[in-house]
Formats: C-alpha cells, sequence, structure tokens
C-alpha cells in the first residue's frame, strides 16, 4: 500500500527538464527503526506537490517533486519510510498473500528450490513463530507474527522454506540464509519479544 503525503516546497528550484523523470538511488541510510532495504527516489517535473512511497520487491521507491531540495529529499525519505512501516505493522496479509511471498522469497534467495504445498496462518503455535513438515510440503506461521514488521514475516518464512531443503539448524541450514539480508535484524527483533514477554508484569497503581 503506497504511503502519501504533501511536502512544503517553498524556496525550490525548477527543474530544468521538465516532464523528464529523474531516477537516483538514495546515498543517505534510512533513519535507525526504519527499512534498511535499498531505497530509490525517483523525481518527476509532473508532481507538484505530493511525496509517495512504495515497496517494489525488495526495494522502496520514494516519488518526489522534481523541484524539491536535497535537503527536503532526505527528510521526506524518512517520513515515508516511517509512515510505511506504520502502515505495515497493522496490515495483516491473508494466507493467500503468505503463499506468493513464500513463492518469491524462494526465488529471490533459494533459487526456486523450495516450493511448499500450503502455507497458512494457524493459531495454536504459541512457542514457536513457525513450523514445517518436509513430507507434506506444509508451512505454518503462528498468528503471533501478524502486525509485525514485513521483514520479520519474511525471515520466519524464509526459515520454515530453509527447512524444506535442510531439516535440521546445522551450518547448511544457516548458508541458505545468509543471503537475506535482514537475517540478524529480523532474528534480533523475535528474541526482544520473547524476552519483553518473559519481563514481570508491573503491578497497576493504585489511587490514593
Amino acid at each position: 500500500m503506497p504511503a502519501d503525503s504533501p511536502p512544503g516546497l517553498a524556496g525550490a528550484t525548477p527543474e530544468r527538464r521538465a516532464g523528464r523523470q529523474q531516477r537516483r538511488a538514495a546515498a543517505t541510510q534510512p533513519p535507525r527503526g526504519t527499512s534498511a532495504s535499498p531505497v530509490e527516489v525517483r523525481r518527476s517535473a509532473r508532481r507538484s506537490r505530493t511525496v509517495s512511497a512504495y515497496r517494489e520487491g525488495d526495494r522502496t521507491i520514494v516519488l518526489i517533486p522534481a523541484r524539491m531540495s536535497e535537503a527536503e529529499e532526505q527528510r521526506w525519505v524518512g517520513v515515508m519510510l516511517d509512515k510505511l512501516a506504520a502502515q505495515e505493522s497493522k496490515r495483516v496479509i491473508g494466507d493467500s498473500e503468505l503463499s506468493d511471498r513464500a513463492e518469491r522469497l524462494s526465488d529471490q534467495y533459494l533459487e526456486g528450490r523450495a516450493r511448499p504445498a500450503s502455507v497458512r496462518w494457524v493459531t495454536n503455535q504459541n512457542t514457536r513463530w513457525g513450523s514445517c513438515t518436509p513430507a507434506e510440503g506444509s508451512i505454518r506461521l503462528s498468528h503471533r507474527l501478524q502486525g509485525m514488521p514485513e521483514y520479520v514475516v519474511d525471515y520466519v518464512l524464509l526459515h520454515e522454506l530453509a527447512h524444506l531443503l535442510v531439516p535440521g539448524h546445522g551450518p547448511r541450514f544457516w548458508r541458505l540464509l545468509e543471503a537475506y539480508p535482514r537475517t540478524e535484524r529480523a532474528r534480533g527483533y523475535l528474541e526482544g519479544v520473547v524476552a519483553a514477554d518473559r519481563l514481570p508484569r508491573l503491578p497497576a497503581a493504585r489511587e490514593e
């Protein structure tokens, strides 16, 4: 789902080549806490006031007016990455889209070798994020992942896809996941969730 916002463009210089879309990859790192995927900024003379952003595979595309300054560009890239992350954290994908993502991840990171027969959400996995049955080619993801960042869901999905090829967690298994650039980040996120669940709950404050 694309995100849109109207920027302020006071003091911006006109684009010399009207009507021609300019594309270039953003060189700055995304703000802390946002997606680490490659960001491509596309400038357009036809776009006068709005800024949009959307995901295209493993890349984030940010569309901005051609006359926007470099400083405004950097600021709005950060804003739009934050908006996309917020939208994705609230969106719950269905089993059909989950299957499509499994196919895409297999093609992108496992040379298309992992082809599950079924991929679905389940509500009876509270101690595991995902599971698979290689003999049946079935993958199940815990409903607890719903609402988490998409890179985390993709990691768990890719983890189970790799298990269709390698059953254990030996060196060969982890080599399959080396190609996914957010493995460590996703594992850290999930470890943080588990740690937070184990923290003792503070007692409710009493009114004096």
